[in-house]
């Protein structure tokens, strides 16, 4: 038994015989032909997949060709200071409060980390590329080192990190900038 999928491709194919050789027909040509006499709702079992310079609509797709800057180094700096003060901000507004729950932690890390984002990029900082990074854990005596390590350009790349301790659980927050060239 063939499927509706198989036997649409099977008549078009035979209709496409009938129709002439498809290396004759350029492909603006082949799927207009192919498309004439369709209702529109068959139109959505049309494929584009041969064709990735069209779009749905069959309008051609523009391409942006962007010329080389030749700029191997920021014009702005990461301002360190001021995205330590926005990790001060923003674990203090969120963690204050916090009793240690480790379901709520993991949600906090994914939230904060957003918001701090949010925060970094609304500072406007051109071709820099963010990494935000948070560590939330509980306070009981234990010992916790947490390392990391990257490969970049000292001259143009930073890093700003803050930590976090009320009663029940700390925090670290680190946002790597890394300048795009």
């Amino acid at each position: 038994m063939m499927s509706n999928v198989t036997k649409n491709r099977a008549a078009r194919s035979r209709s496409l015989k009938k129709r002439g050789s498809l290396s004759s027909l350029s492909s603006h040509e082949f799927w207009r032909k192919e498309l004439q006499g369709r209702t529109k709702d068959s139109l959505s079992t049309v494929s584009y997949m041969d064709e990735p310079s069209q779009h749905d609509d069959g309008s051609p797709r523009l391409t942006v060709h962007l010329e080389n800057t030749y700029q191997l180094g920021p014009t702005k700096h990461f301002p360190v200071v001021t995205v330590n003060h926005i990790l001060k901000d923003v674990l203090t507004n969120y963690l204050q409060e916090e009793e240690y729950e480790p379901e709520l932690c993991r949600q906090m890390t994914k939230t904060i980390a957003e918001v701090i984002k949010a925060r970094v990029k609304d500072l406007m900082i051109p071709r820099y590329k963010l990494v935000v990074i948070i560590h939330i854990g509980q306070l009981a005596n234990q010992s916790i080192l947490i390392g990391s390590r990257c490969l970049w350009n000292p001259k143009s790349d930073n890093v700003s990190s803050y930590i976090f301790r009320n009663t029940s659980l700390f925090a670290l927050a680190n946002v790597y900038a890394v300048y795009l060239e």
